[in-house]
């Protein structure tokens, strides 16, 4: 981590960030000198911005180890939360606000002044923070964090962005030349995902705009009930069931961690979105025997675990992923689970034998657009030229897929993205060969509403709650 360690820094409690006491008029020597106490919260989520910026972490892993080890008051630990993911996912609106209020290129700046730049414009145009809270501590911070001359320059940016009022104020000074460009300054999208996101849901207007807002929001805890009852699992949490998946139950606060059935792989943490995913492949109807499933890209194991937990008995379950710490990602959500294989291997240069499988899941590697929900960073992370690469690895993997599979068994081609290339335009050119057959997805979830696209199905976050899941079922012919 840039800058002086956490420890050093002493993250404190309460909102304003003040200093621990009045110094002495002698001046102490500097190895010496009482430091400052600062805000837990603020520290703790400009520690996640840097993270994210300096070593490419993830929000959702690195946050809550962060918010383990300081053992903040659950209060700080929720406002950490909100100035954390809030200033990950608005990081493209506010450096477009804030690039008119520096002299220079924002890339020019010190990155640890940028993370603390956009950490304070967040509170002052999102959170409607006072300004003198706002600019205070995040002044407090930049002069432990960086040095007394950023602070000087963090403090000037941040008393413009607060003059100029809030977002809407905002918006209206930066002026959309046009409706997409007004769609990603208010949703905190960049342009190539509103294009992909209008594209996908064939529709634009409140619809586009109501997609992306719940883009934003942070999602419900969904939890799976794998060897548990789910009724069982509801009283456990204090949840609820969820209103698609059977096996779901939904949290609206609280740590799924600490639960006895998730440390004991009974359940686990599952969006709602991927347990309907993985449950298309076993309700579509197969010609045949039903005795050997694999799950091709298989980590971190979710869906395998899930798998594992529904099959009809006799049924063997082959798991596998080339990444080996994913793989032991998979070997640990399937522990107690019988007659099960896990293998480090390459979907597209597989060790099993063609035709030797009934049925396939392929969770394919993709942009990941359809969870931004839960990785605000990805956002933009991202970028249009990774489509390609990424399409052509799913094409690599779908053909290796259907060689898999006998002569009348399914394969669900599964990607938490809604994008165009990424889903119907891999699936579109396969669903034409003269030995592949597609199955309709929404006729085997008559639960599940306005989960049609075309003859496979997608799932939203502003119609289901759930990831932007996108599932195609197709069969072997011969």
């Amino acid at each position: 981590m840039s800058g002086p360690s956490a420890r050093g820094r002493r993250a404190g409690g309460g909102p304003t960030g003040r200093p621990a006491g009045p110094r002495t008029k002698q001046a102490r020597p500097e190895s010496r000198r009482v430091r400052p106490v600062l805000d837990g919260a603020r520290l703790t989520a400009y520690d996640v911005l840097d993270g994210v910026t300096s070593r490419a972490a993830y929000a959702n892993l690195l946050l809550p180890q962060l918010l383990r080890e300081r053992q903040l008051e659950p209060r700080d630990a929720a406002f950490a939360t909100q100035l954390a993911y809030g200033t990950l996912r608005a990081t493209g609106t506010l450096d477009a606000v804030l690039t008119g209020l520096v002299s220079r290129p924002l890339a020019e700046l010190d990155p640890r002044v940028l993370d603390l730049l956009r950490l304070g414009a967040h509170q002052l145009l999102d959170l409607r923070v006072p300004a003198h809270a706002a600019v205070d501590t995040t002044v407090a911070l930049t002069r432990a964090i960086v040095g007394t001359g950023a602070s000087g320059l963090v403090n000037a940016v941040l008393r413009k962005v607060a003059a100029g009022g809030d977002r809407e104020s905002w918006l209206a000074t930066l002026a959309p030349a046009d409706e997409v460009q007004r769609l990603v300054l208010s949703t905190d999208h960049p342009r190539w995902v509103v294009e992909a996101w209008r594209e996908a849901l064939g529709t634009e207007g409140d619809e586009l705009e109501a997609a992306l807002l719940a883009d934003d929001v942070a999602p419900e805890v969904h939890l799976v009930a794998r060897q548990v009852p789910r009724e069982e699992l509801v009283a456990e949490s204090d949840g609820v069931p969820g209103p698609w998946s059977p096996y779901a139950v939904r949290l609206g606060s609280g740590d799924p961690g600490r639960l006895p059935s998730v440390q004991a792989h009974t359940a686990g943490v599952q969006d709602e979105g991927s347990q309907l995913a993985a449950l298309a492949l076993t309700r579509a109807p197969l010609e045949g025997p039903d005795v050997a499933w694999l799950d091709m890209c298989a980590g971190p194991g979710g869906k395998a675990a899930l798998l594992a937990a529904v099959r009809p008995a006799g049924v063997r379950l082959t798991a596998a992923d080339r990444a080996e710490h994913r793989v032991e990602l998979v070997r640990a959500a399937l522990e107690g689970q019988d007659d099960v294989e896990v293998l480090v291997a390459d979907g597209t240069a597989p060790p099993w034998p063609a035709g030797g499988f009934d049925r396939v899941l392929l969770d394919a590697p993709c942009t990941g657009l359809g969870a931004l929900r839960r990785r605000p960073e990805v956002r933009w992370r991202r970028t249009a030229d990774d489509v390609a690469e990424l399409v052509a690895l799913q094409r690599a993997l779908l053909d290796a897929a259907l060689a898999a599979v006998r002569p009348g068994g399914v394969v669900a081609y599964v990607t938490c993205s809604p994008h165009e290339a990424e889903t119907v335009g891999v699936v579109a050119p396969v669903a034409a060969r003269d030995d592949v057959e597609v199955v309709p997805v929404a006729p085997l979830f008559p639960e599940v509403p306005d989960m049609a696209r075309g003859e496979h199905g997608q799932l939203w976050p502003h119609r289901h709650g759930t990831d932007a899941m996108f599932v195609a079922l197709l069969r072997r012919t011969r």
